[in-house]
């Protein structure tokens, strides 16, 4: 009496109860794909595997399709973690002060006007880049790959007298560009979902601006900020075209990057499938399979740095 109605029971083939299905079922879906995904890479890897005269993970030549197949994956894979940390080193910064920049100090219309054609800039097809990159840049960067060793030359990094041009510096360059505005973009999203008491409450102690970001901003958005730079680092590890057109393809390793030559995983697998043989192929798959476990690895890192900072896990990763 007097009461309300009881709480409506739950119904066992509800709309709730569909929608959990639902969620659950494309959650195993993800999980099934990935795992169809690694045993087709397996698969398909192993026979190259097999007839490699080399060992595929030490050697550093890529000869499959000679008579006697001698490939090995690891200056592919230093070049693709080289040239993919030099391109975060050159755009994070860049980034993070864009995204600061339209979050907290530029005016509304002119943050919301910029922030548009970020977002733009992220749907640019990879090969537009690249021609970019190969018609534009390189000379510029041939350029400054010489001014560079004349006056840094005693730096490992700078120390090549040449040729200039196609190398790691105008493939960070490039994927720098092409990772730029996901970062920035997700920056961007993250900075706003600090909570205004969280930087009312440091104005009201005689915080200037940049002390707001740096003491209630940052601290807040950080697992958000490296879960954006982790989707940068996929993007940059697993671009194909782009540094298929910049690159030199060579298979040397070392620390220069000014020097014509480097090479990557996706960048040779889209130069050399089309005209490899069997054992071709198969290597080129087999090379994939790294790049896969290389990216999966990446995540599961990104992911426990995240939850080791589980007083930040209420902001937006």
């Amino acid at each position: 009496m007097g009461g309300g109605g009881a709480l409506p029971t739950r119904r066992r083939f509800g709309p709730e109860s569909v929608f959990r299905w639902l969620t659950t079922g494309s959650g195993v879906v993800v999980l099934v794909i990935i795992v169809a995904i690694a045993v087709f890479l397996i698969a398909k890897a192993v026979p190259a595997i097999r007839a490699d005269k080399a060992n595929f993970l030490t050697h550093f030549q890529w000869f499959p399709d000679d008579e006697v197949p001698k490939f090995g994956i690891a200056s592919l894979a230093i070049g693709t973690i080289y040239s993919s940390a030099i391109a975060l080193v050159i755009s994070v910064p860049v980034a993070l002060g864009i995204a600061l920049c339209l979050s907290h100090y530029a005016h509304k219309r002119l943050a919301s006007g910029l922030g548009y054609l970020i977002d733009l800039l992220a749907a640019v097809p990879s090969i537009v880049f690249g021609l970019w990159g190969r018609d534009y840049l390189y000379l510029p960067v041939e350029q400054f790959s010489g001014w560079l060793h004349k006056y840094f030359g005693w730096i490992p990094l700078f120390g090549s007298d040449g040729p200039y041009g196609k190398s790691i510096l105008l493939g960070a360059l490039v994927l720098a560009i092409m990772v730029l505005p996901i970062v920035t973009s997700l920056s961007r999203e993250v900075f706003r979902q600090t909570p205004p008491m969280n930087e009312e409450a440091a104005l009201a102690l005689g915080a200037t601006k940049w002390e707001v970001v740096r003491l209630a901003v940052l601290p807040y958005s950080r697992p958000g900020l490296i879960a954006a730079v982790m989707l940068g680092l996929g993007r940059a590890l697993g671009e194909t075209i782009a540094l298929a057109l910049v690159l030199g393809g060579g298979f040397g390793v070392g620390i220069d990057i000014i020097h014509d030559g480097g090479n990557t995983i996706a960048a040779n697998i889209a130069n050399g499938f089309g005209e490899a043989t069997d054992i071709g192929r198969g290597a080129l798959i087999a090379s994939g399979l790294v790049l896969f476990a290389i990216t999966l690895v990446v995540n599961v890192i990104a992911r426990a740095i995240v939850y080791r900072r589980r007083e930040f896990l209420g902001s937006a990763v």
